[in-house]
């Protein structure tokens, strides 16, 4: 598994999809922090709501080859002949993007920092909201990671990610729109920004945890049994 990881991690920088997606996550990211800094204000909130936005956007580009240029090149097959097993597999590649979008999250860290040079940050809140966009980020990477798996098509994996990243944060409106008490229930409980919502708050709710860690598992074995029924067929 560590090997698929390390090979996927400098394959990023080998490349300028790494650089490139640094490069707008910390320019942007930036260039709000030092909006709100130069007003006076201390709340990262705003920062990190934004840089939500982006990312739900932009971790198509993380995984739109993780699985679909192995497939195009044919290298999958070196893949599931090699000693390492398809869980190992799956999980080097989905922790090399998710250590990518990481990276791109420390800026976070950076901020915090200089705010607290100049007053006392609310560090639940912080907690709260680092804790969100990492998890938010973690479930949208397994999402983009199965959709990978289903084609060999780079840009039919990313703009399938992005479909799907833009239902499900339409959840919370469909479910006002739901003729009954019962579906709109099911459609807010199925909702990731209502729950990524309550980080932001800094409400650390474990079933909030759990349902953000749930979608990374079911996405993962469903990535494993793509990868599976391309080894026996």
């Amino acid at each position: 598994m560590w090997a698929i990881f390390k090979r996927e991690l400098k394959t990023y920088f080998n490349s300028s999809i790494g650089y490139i997606y640094l490069a707008v996550m910390y320019g942007l990211g930036g260039y709000q922090f030092y909006s709100i800094f130069s007003r006076g204000s201390s709340e990262l909130t705003y920062v990190f709501s934004f840089i939500c936005n982006i990312a739900m956007y932009t971790i198509p580009l993380l995984t739109m080859r993780l699985m679909s240029e192995d497939k195009k090149l044919k290298t999958d097959q070196l893949l599931l002949t090699s000693p390492v097993s398809i869980g190992g597999i799956i999980f080097g590649k989905f922790l090399a993007a998710l250590a990518l979008y990481l990276i791109a999250m420390m800026q976070f860290v950076v901020y915090i920092l200089v705010l607290s040079a100049f007053d006392k940050p609310d560090w639940n809140v912080f907690l709260g909201n680092f804790l969100g966009l990492f998890l938010l980020g973690a479930a949208l990477i397994a999402i983009g990671l199965f959709i990978s798996a289903m084609t060999e098509n780079q840009m039919v994996a990313a703009i399938g990610c992005l479909a799907l990243t833009i239902i499900l944060s339409l959840f919370d409106s469909i479910a006002a729109l739901m003729p009954n008490a019962f579906l709109s229930s099911v459609f807010t409980q199925l909702s990731v920004t209502s729950r990524y919502n309550d980080f932001v708050s800094g409400l650390l709710d474990v079933s909030h945890i759990l349902f953000f860690i749930s979608i990374c598992a079911v996405f993962i074995f469903l990535s494993i049994r793509v990868l599976e029924k391309k080894r026996w067929s």
